[in-house]
Order: C-alpha cells, then sequence, then structure tokens
C-alpha cells in the first residue's frame, strides 16, 4: 500500500518523484505533506480541480515555505488533497471525493486543509502544510484532534502558491504533538519582533463562547480551566465591535471580491466544472460589486484596530475554534452549509484582523474531539505556540503527591 492508496484518501494519485532535502537540520527524522495548492518541484498542483491539474504542468520550482521544511531536514512524502480551489470548508470534493479524519471517522475533516489535516491525523506523516483564507486550517485542526495555526498575515510566503484571496490567504500546518509544532515553527517564522510576556494578560471572549450550544460550552469548560492553570485566569471582553453578522458579510465580500479576480476570468475562460456549493460559492463572488468591496474594507480597518486596541502588546484572546464537532460524514449537504456559515461568524475575525490564531487540541465531545484556540497580536506567532507548550505541559505533569 502507497500513501496515495491508503485508506485514509488523504494524499493525491500522483506518481512518487523524489524530492530533495537537507540531510541535517532542526527538522531531520521528520516527515510532511503538502496541500497541493503549493508547488513541489516535479509535480503538478491541481488546487483540488482536474481542470486546473491537466493545464497546471509538471512545476519546476517549489515555493518557498515548502523549501523553508526541505533545507530543515524534513521528508517530503507527498502532496494532500484540498477542497476545489480552497473555497469550502467541509472537506468534501466533487471530483476526488473526501479524505478520512484520522480522529473521529464518521465525522468530515473539515477544509480547505482536509488531506493535511487527514495525513497527520492518520499518522502518515509528521505534519503537513495547509492554507488559510476564512478558516481551512483551524476548522480541519478542531474536527481531527490536531494543532494548527493561521499566522499573522504574510509571515510565511505564499509565493508559489495557488492564490484564493489575496488579503485573506495565509500558509498554516499541522501536527498531532506540540513539540513537533514548536519545531516546525521555529524553522518556518522565526523568532517574534516583540515577544508576548510569558505570563500574558489573558482574556476570554465571552461574546463567541454565547453563540456555541450549552453541550458545546460544556465540552470547552475544562480546556478553558486547563489554559487559565498555566496562564492565569481570563478577564472576560467582548471582541466584536458590531454584530458578528456585519463583521461575517464584511468578510463575505472582501473574499468574494478577491476570489473572482484570482479564479473568475480560468472558471468562464475554460468553462470550469465546479462541485455545486463551490459553484454557487463563485458565482455570489462574481456579483460583488466594488463600492460593497470598500465597505467591507473600512468594516475590516475599523474592526482591526478595534482588535489591535484590545489586546494591546500583552494580551491573548480565549476562543472557541468552532461552534462544535464535526458534522457527521451522512450530513446532508444543506445542513453543512448551514454550519459552515456559523462557524464563519467566529472564524472571520482572524483573517479581517491579520492576526494569528492557533487552534488547541484540549477538548472533545461525544468520541470526537473539539479546538479551543489563543489569538493573539499581530507578530506573535511564536509566542503563542510557546504558551501552547507550556498548557501541554502543565495538563501533562504528573501530580505531586
Amino acid at each position: 500500500m502507497t500513501l496515495a492508496t491508503h485508506p485514509a484518501r488523504a494524499f493525491m494519485p500522483y506518481p512518487d518523484v523524489a524530492v530533495p532535502h537537507a540531510a541535517g537540520g532542526p527538522l531531520q527524522g521528520l516527515t510532511f505533506a503538502v496541500k497541493d495548492l503549493f508547488d513541489v518541484a516535479g509535480y503538478p498542483t491541481g488546487g483540488g480541480n482536474p481542470h486546473v491539474l491537466a493545464r497546471s504542468g509538471i512545476k519546476a520550482a517549489t515555493a518557498p515555505a515548502v523549501q523553508q521544511l526541505l533545507d530543515a531536514g524534513a521528508a517530503f512524502v507527498g502532496k494532500t488533497h484540498t477542497d476545489e480551489l480552497a473555497f469550502s470548508m467541509n472537506g468534501q470534493n466533487a471530483h476526488y471525493g473526501r479524505p478520512v479524519n484520522g480522529a473521529a471517522p464518521d465525522r468530515i475533516t473539515g477544509g480547505s486543509s482536509s488531506g493535511s489535516a487527514a495525513a497527520v491525523s492518520n499518522g502518515l506523516c509528521d505534519f503537513a502544510l495547509g492554507s488559510d483564507t476564512g478558516g481551512s486550517v483551524r476548522a480541519p485542526a478542531s474536527h481531527c484532534g490536531l494543532f494548527g495555526i493561521r499566522p499573522t498575515h504574510g509571515r510565511i510566503s505564499l509565493e508559489r502558491c495557488l492564490p484564493l484571496s489575496e488579503s485573506l490567504d495565509t500558509c498554516g500546518f499541522f501536527a498531532r504533538a506540540a513539540g513537533t509544532f514548536a519545531r516546525v515553527a521555529e524553522v518556518m517564522f522565526g523568532a517574534d519582533g516583540k515577544p508576548l510576556p510569558a505570563l500574558p494578560r489573558l482574556l476570554l471572549a465571552t461574546d463567541l463562547f454565547a453563540q456555541l450550544t450549552p453541550e458545546a460550552c460544556a465540552a470547552l469548560s475544562p480546556a478553558i480551566a486547563t489554559i487559565e492553570i498555566a496562564l492565569g485566569k481570563a478577564s472576560p471582553v467582548t471582541v466584536a465591535d458590531r454584530p458578528l453578522s456585519e463583521l461575517w458579510w464584511a468578510f463575505r465580500y472582501i473574499q468574494g471580491w478577491e476570489a473572482w479576480r484570482s479564479d473568475g476570468a480560468l472558471i468562464e475562460q475554460y468553462g470550469l466544472e465546479l462541485g455545486a456549493d463551490v459553484a454557487a460559492r463563485f458565482a455570489f463572488s462574481k456579483s460583488v460589486t466594488r463600492s460593497q468591496f470598500d465597505e467591507a474594507s473600512g468594516v475590516r480597518r475599523d474592526f482591526t484596530a478595534h482588535l489591535a486596541s484590545l489586546l494591546g502588546d500583552d494580551g491573548v484572546l480565549v476562543l472557541p475554534t468552532m461552534p462544535d464537532i464535526a458534522p457527521l460524514r451522512a450530513t446532508p449537504i444543506d445542513a453543512l452549509e448551514s454550519y459552515r456559515n456559523l462557524a464563519s461568524q467566529t472564524l472571520c475575525l482572524t483573517p479581517l484582523s491579520g492576526f494569528p490564531q492557533l487552534s488547541l487540541p484540549l477538548a472533545s465531545r461525544d468520541g470526537a474531539p473539539l479546538g479551543i484556540s489563543l489569538l493573539g497580536p499581530a507578530g506573535s506567532d511564536r509566542s503563542l505556540i510557546a504558551l501552547a507548550e507550556r498548557i501541554v505541559a502543565d495538563r501533562d505533569a504528573p501530580e505531586r503527591p
């Protein structure tokens, strides 16, 4: 059995091509996979769509984000499935099917970094690269019981990566273990320009937790306690400066306007056949007007200033990653779309601001994982991961007699 034929269905069935990596380095001994949006020399880049794949050709150069990992000694094992053109959050591709959630096989992985999350959660590699525009790392991380980060916008290069929404796209990654996650972060990020203090000012996003069901709140309560044991008591705050629905619509207009400029010409020129849900999103994107985009951009500026003031240089926000555990694989598509829209009202706050958000696998419900997140000021990516390491270490430390 090869990775491409593994029942987890995490990998694209590309012919194996040797991808050189450094013989030593900080990531020596680790294996990784790459979402099929990023170029890897010797492979095509399909973007989750067979028409894009047919036009791709074999790439002669590797994306800088991937090359960083190879130069640090990590071994590439393959390219992973993505939701079509990265414009979905369910992990279900109309052309290629859907990967299997290694932590809850009867439930969806989430997307669009579905294959990367499946590869890591099924133990097929140590870590994997994904992308996050509106939740495409954070949602699968929560659903699959993984550490996952959406970095500060622009902190990791997106050169040689298929775009969706230029001002919202980021490159993130997954790992099962906090130590592995931290090793990858050291290579990808380097040092924070202005690190957070060892004990930050911890804030609890009460308005976002209020959006959850009682069952999800109950499941996350012990995780909040675990974080507070490690970092101190959190002060309750209201995160949104206006109704969450207004922020969500601002995000949708920005994403739609930019998505059509990334892919609209390709879709129309070549008559791309898209899955019904993705086609509907691009139809909406085509309809977004310049005035809607400009107004939404003003909302984004105001919210970013509000959140920056709330966090200052020392604040860390505790918030839910997703509204609940992953829906069952048998959930009808219209119900999945409702779940996606609900989730997006929380997930959109980070891409609007461009600040980093880290999902930690600290909770579960009905045998399925449920993530909880830390959100910090712009540029605090490494600091958030150091805090996550402390939280996990304190949780796993043996009790004193």
